[in-house]
């Protein structure tokens, strides 16, 4: 997969932007603040729909559109794969309702027509990685259940429509619940708000497990090659209540979690997850709150059967954080036929000697990858001397000549 081309207007501190990109490894380089980040969050905004930065789509507007009778930002690009070549774009709008009040808009396209945000992910596939994405090992359970999401989100459509289900009828159930114990709603009223839950959650739990169980196999190649096979990683999904397998009498879920080798469908999860609601739903009446579900979901990392988060060194979190990423790539592709388009923000300055030199060995041939820097030492003379180095500069780009 490449991104062939990507237009920018009003995009963060792009004012206007007009760019054919290379299907090979990119560097960008320039001094902070200039660009750098907000090149590589508009990929992966087309790709996702969701900014890895803010929850508030409006903030990525060019702050100089304050003043514009129509403040709008717009993100396209031509995609292409090996079937076809696709045009992606995005385009935020705030304009002015009936009374004068402004009305926030954001409308997706695909190929000139406009489609739902559902219907465009995945046209161009991404994987993002940042130094902050240490969270994936030491921070909290929320960005784990993100790293799970977005990558599927991507590549099955399925699971895409289920999160959007589940993340529309998780806070209408709750909002009951919170009526039903103040005593001016009736708990029959849940019924329908249970059954959309379960039916979204047992396909998110399902996905999840399936995710994992291939994910951790590429994962522990990357991890073995990193520790020179001295550690191993083992992904351990601890989901929120405990399924059994249908027939044997054989939990799928342990105490210490999800096993990954014996799937569960979301046929069989489904009436154990209805069951789970109603077991807790007094308590859950009386705290307002859905107690069990995908959204209390855990994923734990394990190094040679230790947690990481608990017990591992920054060294290995960042060795564990790489053979993840890594593996998230390798795990898409096999998925799709097509090799996502990689984005390092500012990664390499974070990993150590070792760790740097895998890194840039694995992507200098292997498909498109845009890597941000602001130190150009830090990388071999051989590496930059066969791929392009591009320059960053308030908000505009400069080629070598």
């Amino acid at each position: 997969m490449q991104l062939a081309y990507l237009s920018l207007t009003n995009f963060r501190n792009y004012a206007r932007l007009e760019t054919a990109l290379p299907n090979t490894a990119l560097v960008l380089h320039g001094e902070n603040a200039q660009g750098k980040t907000n090149f590589l969050e508009s990929i992966y905004y087309l790709a996702t729909m969701h900014s890895p930065y803010t929850s508030i789509d409006r903030h990525l507007l060019h702050w100089a559109t304050e003043n514009e009778p129509l403040p709008y930002a717009r993100v396209a690009a031509d995609v292409q794969t090996r079937r076809a070549r696709e045009r992606l774009e995005v385009t935020l709008m705030i304009e002015r309702g009936p009374d004068g009040s402004p009305r926030f808009r954001k409308v997706v396209k695909v190929n000139g027509v406009e489609k739902r945000i559902g219907q465009a992910v995945g046209v161009a596939t991404v994987v993002l990685f940042l130094p902050r994405d240490l969270a994936l090992i030491e921070g909290a359970p929320a960005d784990r259940r993100r790293f799970m999401d977005v990558t599927l989100s991507q590549i099955v459509p399925d699971y895409a429509e289920a999160l959007d289900q589940y993340e529309r009828t998780l806070p209408q159930r709750n909002a009951l619940l919170r009526r039903i114990g103040e005593g001016v709603s009736q708990p029959k009223e849940l019924a329908y708000w249970d059954e959309q839950l379960v039916e979204a959650g047992a396909r998110l739990i399902a996905g999840r497990q399936m995710f994992l169980r291939e994910l951790e196999i590429e994962a522990q190649r990357v991890h073995y090659d990193l520790t020179g096979r001295l550690e191993t990683l083992t992904l351990r999904y601890q989901p929120s209540f405990v399924p059994t397998a249908e027939g044997d009498g054989q939990r799928s879920f342990e105490v210490l979690g999800f096993d990954l080798h014996r799937e569960v469908s979301a046929a069989e999860v489904a009436p154990q997850f209805a069951e789970q609601l109603e077991l807790e739903r007094g308590e859950s009446i009386r705290r307002g709150v859905t107690l069990s579900g995908p959204h209390r979901d855990e994923l734990r990392i394990l190094i040679n059967e230790r947690d990481a988060g608990l017990y591992g060194s920054r060294g290995q979190a960042r060795t564990a954080v790489l053979a993840l990423k890594l593996a998230e790539r390798a795990w898409m592709g096999h998925r799709t036929g097509e090799t996502p388009i990689l984005l390092l923000d500012d990664v390499a300055a974070e990993l150590d000697a070792k760790r740097r030199e895998y890194l840039l060995e694995r992507v200098q041939d292997a498909g498109q990858t845009l890597i941000t820097t602001a130190e150009l030492s830090i990388f071999p003379a051989e590496f930059l001397g066969h791929v392009p180095v591009w320059t960053v500069e308030a908000g505009r780009i400069r080629k070598p000549s």
